[in-house]
């Protein structure tokens, strides 16, 4: 795209530059969209040619404002630390909704599936019963719950995309626990059982999903499970992970016990035990309504897990 024909392309403005971020710019790109950043830097690397990154404050509604300013949509993708969630989030979120809401920008929100609570064998579907016992889950049944009121009362145009966890090129949590410790022929580190079906989310994959979002008004005023490859055991993703290497790769399994006393010297691995749940029963997702609407299916794991190592390779830990 030529900066002139950049220049006349309708704004989509991305709050958050983590993994998620990076690929939505990516896909927005690719339509022909002109793409800002935000973070608290106004720096980011591996982007897409002619996106901009800004200096903003998430937490100030005026700050959003302005940065936002003649956007046709706004992307939700950033998050406070872990153990800051029950703190952080929901004026972080409140703040971006405020500034959103003032300059008529639809709002496009990353959401996870926590809310749900334990499925107990079922799959998860958007319609599925907000029943959470845990901290962080409570956190996000409100904040979901805010967005789709002001919703309602036409306060602001949102859609909300719920992913899975997820794994893949940039996301540098799957990196530092899995990806880098198995290229280097050291232990991977999971959690719970390697024998539950798990529905995982690729981070490219949420990335074109949330820039569908964002240009297809039919998706307004709605839930969205983003596209998820059929489910696999973390057994079967080790199994893809040594094809993509051409090695064995050596597993760390991690229960709650051994979570609790890591949580002892870490918040982040302590804040991770009320979510194990997760990986210690099936835990599958149906996102059948997005492919059924918008025609974007999950890329296949062999091709997800053998992309992701192929590019954990050429970004060495440490390089960034």
């Amino acid at each position: 795209m030529s900066a002139q024909m950049a220049n006349q392309a309708e704004l989509h403005v991305i709050i958050g530059t983590g993994a998620v971020g990076k690929h939505t710019a990516h896909a927005l790109a690719a339509l022909g969209k002109r793409v800002r950043l935000v973070n608290r830097s106004g720096k980011a690397s591996n982007l897409p040619v002619g996106a901009e990154v800004v200096r903003g404050d998430a937490y100030e509604a005026a700050s959003i404002r302005r940065l936002t300013e003649g956007a046709a949509a706004v992307y939700q993708a950033a998050q406070p630390d872990y153990h800051e969630w029950q703190a952080k989030f929901p004026p972080l979120q409140t703040a971006i909704l405020e500034g959103v809401a003032a300059t008529g920008a639809k709002l496009v929100v990353v959401e996870n599936l926590y809310m749900y609570g334990a499925p107990n064998g079922a799959p998860l579907r958007e319609e599925s019963p907000i029943r959470t016992q845990t901290k962080k889950g409570k956190v996000r049944a409100a904040m979901s719950a805010e967005l789709q009121e002001a919703h309602a009362k036409g306060k602001v145009r949102v859609v909300i995309g719920r992913a899975s966890n997820f794994f893949g090129p940039e996301y540098m949590l799957s990196g530092a626990l899995f990806f880098y410790p198995a290229i280097a022929g050291k232990r991977a580190n999971l959690y719970g059982s390697l024998d539950q079906p798990h529905s995982f989310t690729y981070v490219p994959d949420f990335g074109k999903a949330l820039a569908i979002l964002g240009t297809r008004d039919e998706a307004l005023g709605q839930v969205w499970h983003v596209p998820n490859a059929p489910a696999i055991t973390q057994r079967e993703l080790v199994r893809l992970t040594e094809m993509a290497l051409g090695k064995p790769v050596k597993v760390a399994v991690a229960n709650r016990l051994i979570m609790r006393a890591l949580g002892l010297f870490d918040a982040g691995a302590r804040e991770t035990v009320e979510m194990m749940y997760e990986f210690e029963q099936p835990f599958v997702v149906d996102s059948s309504k997005f492919e059924r609407t918008f025609g974007l299916h999950a890329t296949p794991m062999p091709q997800a897990v053998a992309e992701s190592v192929a590019w954990f390779k050429a970004h060495p830990q440490g390089a960034h």
